[in-house]
């Protein structure tokens, strides 16, 4: 009897591994877009970096990145037992910020203001942008992180609450570490090029210039990347919880599938810059709201 009770309990526990390694490998799909905005989002949150700071910075905000998980998932968790309802509102609040965030720099880009002068080349001020550059990229994560924790959330709805966590947990848990990685890998790709330029054969050296060439328009197509990455998940995030703006979208896409050769691929990419243009508008509109209320703000506090 005891045996036979031992082997019973370990075939029950494989039943659940197993069905918690497909509902993570469903869950790990469907994020899988997001994951590429993630990677390339904060690839451009930590450039600019000095070169021996690089990783430190990463290794900041990956940090920061399991804390906000660790908030998350048992706050996901709580949000699904006793308020469903909220998801969707708090989901679009952090949809709003990202597009906020995403317009705000471009306001700066191309509408520069007075502190933007100042000498940037002091040791103070640099130490205070590293910090502005890892709380900025954690601000972002937060958002991210969320969706993804949404997804996945919606991906093992059913399941018991044991294999809830575990399969929330086993996808944060990836998620932040094949992200930040790959971040890791990416501000690195310089040193990497320089180190077969000075070691390699005849090839690797080759390789190591060719990659010397790429590392730095990369960066800065990631800096554009990552801005359009920003109002692509943000508008995204508002369009699906607004259901006649997702309706729509989806209305003004799907007759593009019957254009000759292309229309497969228009048909693909239309929701996704639809959703960037939302995420561009309602960027706008948040940065003159907050302007607005600061600059109502100010003049209560002089009065």
């Amino acid at each position: 009897m005891a045996g036979s009770s031992f082997f019973a309990l370990i075939d029950d526990i494989a039943g659940i591994l197993d069905d918690v390694s497909a509902m993570t490998k469903v869950a790990a799909k469907k994020t899988a877009g997001v994951l590429g905005d993630d990677l390339a989002l904060n690839a451009q949150q930590v450039s600019g970096v000095n070169a021996d700071r690089e990783l430190p910075v990463v290794w900041a905000v990956a940090l920061g990145s399991l804390k906000n998980k660790a908030i998350l998932v048992p706050a996901a968790l709580a949000i699904s037992a006793f308020a469903p309802w909220a998801v969707t509102p708090l989901l679009m609040l952090g949809g709003a910020f990202l597009c906020f965030e995403g317009f705000e720099k471009l306001a700066h880009k191309y509408l520069p203001h007075e502190e933007e002068h100042l000498d940037e080349a002091a040791a103070p001020e640099a130490a205070e942008s590293e910090q502005d550059k890892i709380k900025g990229a954690i601000r972002t994560d937060f958002i991210l992180s969320a969706e993804i924790i949404a997804i996945t959330l919606g991906t093992v709805a059913g399941a018991p609450l044991q294999q809830q966590i575990t399969v929330l947990a086993g996808i944060a848990l990836i998620m932040t570490v094949g992200v930040y990685g790959v971040v890791a890998g990416i501000v690195k790709l310089d040193d990497g090029g320089l180190y077969l330029l000075r070691t390699g054969g005849a090839f690797g050296r080759r390789i190591g210039r060719a990659i010397l060439v790429a590392a730095p328009i990369m960066m800065k197509s990631l800096t554009v990347i990552g801005t359009v990455a920003m109002f692509m998940v943000g508008g995204g995030i508002l369009t699906h919880g607004f259901a006649p703006a997702h309706h729509w979208i989806a209305g003004v896409s799907a007759p593009l599938a019957a254009i000759p050769a292309i229309g497969g691929l228009l048909s693909a990419v239309a929701p996704s810059v639809l959703d960037a243009v939302f995420g561009v508008i309602a960027g706008g509109v948040v940065l003159l709201l907050v302007t607005l209320v600061q600059r109502v703000l100010k003049i209560f506090k002089k009065d």
